[in-house]
């Protein structure tokens, strides 16, 4: 595991935020992950989707959650893995033992920003196609989170959402995952992503100073290994636009 950091200006941002984006986790094992936060000391952990892999396979994913909830503010997204891992009521009640806050398809505001979540488009149940692109999410919450004051940061799984739907709103930064940098990856150029197909756009980094994809921090397949694209714990640092970083 890797960790790379980046610093974002904006003069919506009233003092300094330490964000830990942990995307892509798929139940995996987590106790190093943990190490690393506590030597990064985040503000607060955020959790795009997909912490959860697939039926019986959601145990660690939990206990990460809870462990981590227990130190930092943690808020969750939710991905496609998570909504066809447990039914919703279960996975609602499970999230709320954990201590995390759900941001599903709504937004709450700590640290002095507006936090949002916009969920995947899947719904509870549904059959997942690797090849399309997901179904539309919820544009009502988009048009409520943009109207929000301060600065917003959203939690959106599918990087594939931006163009269409989110883009044209003033939300300032966006954390988005799902891609795993494209599985095999040379420099930034991915070779396939799901909903992106191959040569995907969003893979890792950060795009248009507003959408930032993690590389994840697990691999979708156990039979498929990454190549050149280690697994990724994005730092983020939150900074006023009158600020410099150290």
């Amino acid at each position: 595991m890797t960790v790379t950091h980046y610093t974002v200006k904006h003069s919506s941002v009233p003092a300094p935020v330490r964000v830990a984006v942990v995307a892509d986790l798929h139940n995996g094992p987590y106790e190093g992950l943990l190490a690393t936060l506590a030597e990064e000391a985040p503000t607060l952990v955020a959790v795009p989707g997909d912490f959860l892999d697939a039926p019986q396979r959601t145990a660690r994913a939990l206990a990460f959650l809870r462990e981590a909830a227990a130190r930092y503010p943690t808020f969750v997204s939710l991905g496609n893995h998570d909504v066809r891992s447990m039914e919703e009521a279960a996975l609602f009640a499970a999230l709320e033992h954990t201590g995390a806050t759900l941001l599903q398809n709504r937004s709450v505001f700590h640290a002095g920003i507006c936090i949002g979540g916009l969920s995947t488009g899947y719904v509870f149940g549904d059959r997942q196609s690797r090849l399309r692109p997901p179904p539309a999410p919820d544009r009502d919450f988009l048009d409520r989170f943009a109207a929000e004051r301060g600065f917003h940061l959203l939690l959106s799984h599918h990087p594939e959402y931006f163009d269409p739907y989110i883009a044209q709103h003033p939300i300032e930064l966006v954390l988005s995952g799902h891609a795993h940098g494209g599985q095999w990856s040379l420099g930034r150029c991915g070779l396939f992503a799901p909903g992106q197909g191959i040569l995907p756009r969003y893979t890792a980094g950060l795009y248009h100073s507003r959408l930032l994809v993690s590389r994840g921090l697990c691999r979708t397949h156990p039979y498929l290994l990454r190549i050149g694209n280690p697994c990724e714990l994005v730092m983020l640092t939150l900074l006023p636009a009158e600020e410099r970083s150290e």
